[in-house]
């Protein structure tokens, strides 16, 4: 756990080791004493070669299931989502995290109980995900995936009621979609993305009418 290196593989250009699907490498990864911690370092290694889909969806999972997470869960996670997706943006095609945050980690049971919360429905999606739509897997259209990653990341980790949920299924859907070199998985995560940014600016606008509303009514 001391490199920050990774494979280096393009983004949309994951190789499924030994033809095991996303959600059978998810259930062994958090598999074990629940009471281990598990580091950012350790879900890197245990990867290899999924590259950015699979470390962006690893990452996005437990903000995507509905269930109470640990404290601090969201700051563990958010910022390494937003490197990633930055990385993409510029066309690296390695991976790379800093030390430090490869080192942060959380307890395994509290990422299992949501990883096993979520593995009915990705298995699921598994049977409808192929590939398709090629030119969403090029070099070029990897940019602006990560630029719509880049976006949806920054709005799953501010602050608004209620906003958290649509972003991270939109970022879950584009990974996916990586990771089975699916185009029309990644384009139908961009469109839940959007629909994200417009639900978060309808309720941070709503929000501040209430409250200059409240303020004029008091002053």
């Amino acid at each position: 756990m001391t490199s920050t290196a990774m494979v280096a593989l393009p983004a949309s250009r994951t190789k499924r080791d030994s033809g095991r699907l996303t959600s059978d490498v998810l259930e062994g990864l958090f598999a074990g004493n629940p009471d281990d911690r598990i580091s950012l370092a350790d879900i890197r290694d245990a990867l290899e070669d999924r590259a950015f889909g699979f470390l962006i969806l690893v990452l996005t999972l437990p903000n995507g299931v509905p269930v109470p997470g640990p404290p601090g869960l969201s700051a563990v996670l958010g910022l390494p989502i937003m490197l990633l997706a930055a990385q993409m943006v510029v066309g690296r095609r390695t991976p790379w995290l800093p030390r430090w945050l490869l080192q942060r980690s959380v307890r395994r049971g509290d990422f299992a109980r949501v990883v096993a919360k979520a593995l009915p429905t990705l298995r699921r999606v598994e049977k409808l995900v192929r590939p398709r739509v090629p030119v969403m897997n090029s070099a070029v259209a990897d940019r602006f995936t990560g630029l719509a990653l880049l976006l949806f990341s920054i709005i799953l980790s501010l602050p608004i009621p209620f906003a958290n949920l649509l972003p991270a299924y939109a970022i879950i859907l584009i990974a996916i979609g990586l990771i089975q070199q699916d185009g029309v998985a990644i384009l139908f995560g961009m469109g839940v993305g959007v629909v994200s940014a417009l639900w978060g600016g309808f309720i941070i606008g709503a929000g501040w009418t209430a409250i200059t509303s409240i303020l004029h009514s008091l002053f």
